[in-house]
């Protein structure tokens, strides 16, 4: 029986990008049984309906239209929450710009099988930070190196959104007890099973900028990011130590 992999994909006016990302995933020949979800934040630009329309003719392809709130990090909670009620073996994510390339999957699969959560890194031997520019390339170096040497996480691209886990990796972190509203969410969770003790590896990726479409990353969303992750260590130890008792 072929493993099952939920592919997570958070989305907010994505109609350029949905259809293309989701079909190349369609294609890639793996042993998996890949299924994918669209969490979407009932985008104005009509990304649910391009996804809906292509959930017609392809089985594989789920959607969950999110209204009235928005945010990566409450999608992606509730993304991963509806990914474990389809019984998983495996639960990614990735974006759905276009800078994860679907062609790169199968590298996750390959190394979750030997470890708990796999992360698509810019940062090892092999991988690239392609298509750039030079500020966006600083900002993600001052991050980095921060919450490497701060949270200690064991991993060179802590920032990465492209990440396969161990099913009970998420039963075991409690999505419920996740506080960020943001891009933190991340870290969050990598932090969590860090502390956890699971194994994380990483996989050489290359990160392309969109094509099309507009960043949601704001230097107020940055800020916010970093400001979150500076109080997440304290927090997060203390949550564990609790439940520990």
């Amino acid at each position: 029986m072929n493993k099952k992999v939920v592919i997570v994909i958070s989305t907010y006016n994505e109609r350029e990008n949905i259809q293309e990302l989701l079909l190349r995933i369609l294609d890639l020949k793996t042993s998996e049984h890949l299924i994918l979800l669209v969490v979407d934040d009932d985008s104005p630009d009509g990304t649910a309906d391009a996804v809906s329309s292509l959930a017609q003719r392809k089985k594989d392809i789920h959607l969950l239209v999110r209204k009235g709130k928005r945010g990566r990090g409450s999608a992606g909670i509730e993304g991963f929450k509806k990914a474990l009620t389809l019984h998983p073996h495996y639960v990614l994510e990735m974006d759905a710009d276009l800078s994860h390339r679907p062609e790169e999957i199968p590298r996750l699969l390959k190394a979750i099988d030997k470890c708990d959560v796999a992360i698509g890194s810019r940062f090892v031997p092999g991988g690239r930070d392609a298509e750039r520019n030079i500020r966006r390339k600083f900002i993600t170096f001052l991050v980095r190196y921060f919450l490497r040497f701060y949270l200690k996480i064991p991993a060179k691209d802590v920032s990465s959104g492209f990440r396969c886990f161990r099913e009970e990796v998420l039963e075991k972190i409690d999505l419920d007890s996740l506080k960020s509203e943001g891009p933190s969410l991340v870290q969050e969770i990598l932090y969590k099973a860090f502390l956890l003790g699971y194994k994380i590896e990483e996989v050489p990726i290359t990160f392309q900028d969109r094509k099309k479409g507009e960043t949601k990353l704001t230097l107020s969303t940055l800020f916010k990011t970093f400001l979150f992750n500076w109080r997440l260590k304290k927090r997060t130890r203390a949550s564990l130590s609790e439940k520990g008792r």
